[in-house]
């Protein structure tokens, strides 16, 4: 386990932890950044700060300004998308942009959230609620019900729920096998259930694959996953 692992975990039971460390295992994007030369991993940090301050992920012209060489850009996005740290564009390789860096995608997904005055869409609904304690800020996310369609509104400020308009919304997973990349498979099986009786029948469908937690336990379980991203070594 590593020490942001038993940071964040201390808070939380056992499930949390563990559900911790199965991310980190299925999805070790800490790791892989930590890997990267030092200035494609200060990259990718300014890659999620776009997106959050911005609405949108850096162009190519801007990650190659960042780096200091125009041809450098291609290759830095190479190494990105081969480690899943972002998502990128099909098409000409020359041509090819960000699509994606979790928690954030430019594809329209059920999770909207508001951070920064800008409106971004989340990969999942972990991720979107790990926005709000990735920058230390204040979010508005508006997603809804897997099983039902109802509406899911969450007000956070950091690690606090401000308000649900759910009052017993819960956040469900189906773990999978990450083949390619998690934004096409597992971020698809990271949902919000509208109340624990939901959630439970939901949780039938695949008993040995699907975990529920409440919202408090979900919360942190995203934060333990995405703040160590922005932490410079």
């Amino acid at each position: 386990m590593s020490n942001n692992e038993v940071a964040w975990g201390t808070a939380g039971d056992t499930r949390v932890i563990r559900a911790i460390q199965h991310l980190n295992r299925t999805l070790p994007l800490k790791k892989r950044q930590t890997e990267l030369p030092k200035p494609i991993a200060d990259l990718h940090r300014a890659i999620l700060r776009s997106f959050a301050e911005r609405g949108r992920p850096l162009s190519n012209s801007e990650i190659a300004a960042f780096l200091g060489s125009d041809t450098s850009a291609p290759g830095a996005l190479a190494i990105l998308g081969a480690n899943d740290l972002v998502v990128l564009s099909s098409g000409n390789p020359a041509n090819v942009g960000i699509t994606g860096a979790y928690p954030f995608t430019m594809r329209e997904t059920p999770h909207k959230v508001k951070v920064f005055g800008q409106q971004v869409h989340a990969m999942c609904a972990l991720d979107a609620l790990s926005v709000a304690p990735l920058f230390q800020t204040e979010t508005w996310i508006e997603s809804r019900c897997h099983v039902t369609g109802e509406p899911v509104g969450i007000h956070q400020k950091g690690m606090t729920i401000l308000e649900a308009i759910l009052a017993d919304v819960q956040f469900g997973v189906r773990w999978q096998k990450v083949e390619g990349n998690a934004a096409h498979g597992l971020c698809k099986e990271m949902v919000y259930l509208k109340d624990a009786r939901t959630a439970a029948e939901w949780r039938k469908t695949d008993p040995e694959a699907i975990e529920i937690f409440n919202l408090p336990d979900a919360l942190e379980f995203g934060a333990a996953f995405f703040v160590p991203l922005l932490d410079v070594a």
